[in-house]
């Protein structure tokens, strides 16, 4: 198995399987799992899935999914090179690039991705997201912190927090549950049934 090979599979790995202790790995493998995670974040941008009231991205989910497979300080790292990719001018977000756009009204919500995966990320340091029912409450937990940073940012912005939970937050919900759904249930069957990373 090639070098490049073993990268690619030690990285979906420990995104589905998750449980890989930071201290066990080499500066080199932790700087793949960063690269990797921002480049697969920056696709998941750019993936619209049709979807009421409006298409969803599976941007949120694999945030959540980094922080909980990475830990707190990988994960947190992962999403940092994510948002300085983006702030040089790389097409990494959905609707944008630069400066100027992570300082507009999506900012908060990519700030409160960083705040997420670290979060998450101590909480499956703390054996989070072993079984349904703690995947589940972190996942809720992690979209609040999302939510909290992008509301609050956006009702800066428009002047009016009530119009940020209208446009900000309502209708990316129905969204965000199919997302939580998801990953509660595949985390722990992964972790379950796949070899450790």
């Amino acid at each position: 198995m090639t070098n490049s090979t073993q990268t690619s599979t030690s990285l979906a790995q420990t995104i589905l399987v998750g449980g890989m202790s930071e201290a066990g790995l080499s500066t080199m493998h932790k700087i793949a799992l960063v690269i990797g995670g921002s480049v697969l974040l920056a696709l998941s941008a750019h993936i619209k899935v049709p979807f009421y009231p409006v298409p969803v991205t599976m941007q949120t989910m694999l945030v959540l999914l980094i922080g909980m497979a990475y830990g707190s300080r990988l994960g947190f790292a992962t999403i940092l090179a994510y948002l300085a990719q983006g702030a040089v001018g790389l097409p990494v977000f959905a609707g944008g690039a630069g400066l100027a756009y992570m300082a507009g009204p999506t900012g908060g919500y990519l700030f409160g991705f960083a705040v997420s995966a670290f979060l998450v990320g101590m909480m499956a340091e703390k054996g989070w997201g072993k079984s349904y029912q703690s995947t589940a409450l972190a996942m809720v937990i992690g979209n609040i912190v999302i939510y909290a940073f992008g509301v609050t940012w956006l009702s800066s912005i428009i002047g009016s927090f009530d119009k940020a939970i209208q446009f900000g937050l309502m209708p990316f919900i129905y969204g965000d549950l199919l997302k939580i759904v998801i990953a509660t249930i595949a985390l722990p069957v992964a972790w379950k049934y796949l070899p450790k990373a």
